[in-house]
């Protein structure tokens, strides 16, 4: 029901992923009334792979998380994720209003044993591919232990998702050498060069879209500026794009020239390819989608988060978290020779 265009985007979405992916069921949650609309209009009906359970309750995009969490037991956000405490479901995606979800996750669903907080995780598009970069906005405020669990959470989801066994690490900060930074970012150094993970060192932040590696790590605060900084120049560098072809008539048949080189370019940096944002650390997969997404963006989230279940994500991030916790044990009881 979330998202700024609702089930007019989810629900034709939710129905072509699944005509898709014959292994994926769909529940689709809110309003029953909205909804059979939207299932009448595709001349779609309720079956054993696409369920329909009602929710009479919806949170508004601007809606105070406190408040939602409080007063709207029944929306459909809150439902979804009760679906997963269940375990009627084994994810939520959801449009809607983020501060809501992450509230509401966190309060129906917990967070894993030795997680302190929830972190959001986004991919971005990269020279050599693409990166994981995480906290994106959940938590602005961080202590070096929370960092260094973003880290274990993004390299064990690039394992899982990926398939790739030690993805590589970077921190986030103002410059490369060990003495920069804050006491914050340089205290979660020290602490993931003794955790045994593959940690790249601190990066810059023109190595993110370098690709130098595989996960990002910073705050929340700084990981939601990068990010809509970065937005903001694809935009701007669109907008230029499209004026100088634009000028005059040469530059207009240059244009058309250039147009298999430039739809090749745009479907390569093509931003809803990367919608869905991972909301590690809690006891489901829960993926949050951008609220302006159209009916493609929406699919991939959809994707990201049967990648997700499939992969085994959340058990691998139970398991890393387990082992690294036992190894920081043993390295305590370790005997210490003084000479």
């Amino acid at each position: 029901m979330g998202g700024d265009h609702g089930p007019h985007i989810t629900v034709p979405s939710a129905v072509e992923y699944m005509h898709h992916d014959c292994e994926t069921n769909i529940i689709l949650v809110g309003k029953p009334e909205v909804i059979s609309r939207e299932l009448d209009a595709l001349k779609v009906s309720p079956g054993s792979r696409l369920r329909l359970h009602p929710a009479n309750e919806v949170v508004g995009m601007d809606e105070h998380p406190a408040v939602a969490l409080r007063n709207k037991k029944d929306s459909s956000m809150r439902v979804a994720l009760n679906l997963i405490k269940s375990g009627e479901a084994q994810a939520c995606i959801s449009a809607g209003n983020t501060g809501a979800l992450l509230a509401t996750s966190r309060f129906v669903l917990k967070t894993i044993p030795g997680i302190d907080r929830p972190a959001l995780a986004v991919i971005l598009p990269t020279i050599s591919g693409h990166t994981y970069v995480l906290d994106l906005g959940a938590n602005v405020n961080c202590t070096a232990e929370h960092l260094l669990q973003f880290g274990i959470m993004g390299a064990t989801l690039v394992s899982s998702v990926e398939n790739k066994p030690n993805p590589s690490i970077g921190l986030l900060n103002v410059g490369e050498e060990d003495i920069k930074g804050n006491d914050v970012v340089k205290r979660a150094a020290e602490l993931f060069r003794s955790s045994g993970l593959n940690f790249y060192g601190n990066i810059e932040g023109d190595d993110i879209y370098r690709g130098t590696t595989n996960v990002v790590v910073c705050d929340g605060f700084v990981g939601n500026v990068a990010l809509k900084t970065s937005e903001g120049l694809a935009q701007m560098l669109a907008s230029y794009l499209r004026e100088e072809f634009r000028r005059s008539l040469f530059s207009r048949l240059a244009g058309l020239v250039a147009l298999p080189v430039i739809n090749a370019f745009r479907r390569r940096v093509d931003h809803r390819q990367y919608n869905g944002a991972s909301l590690l650390g809690l006891r489901g997969v829960v993926i949050k989608s951008h609220g302006s997404a159209d009916s493609y963006a929406f699919r991939c989230a959809i994707r990201r988060a049967v990648e997700e279940v499939r992969g085994g994500t959340l058990r691998n991030i139970v398991e890393h978290i387990e082992t690294l916790r036992n190894n920081i044990e043993q390295n305590i009881a370790q005997p210490v020779s003084i000479e």
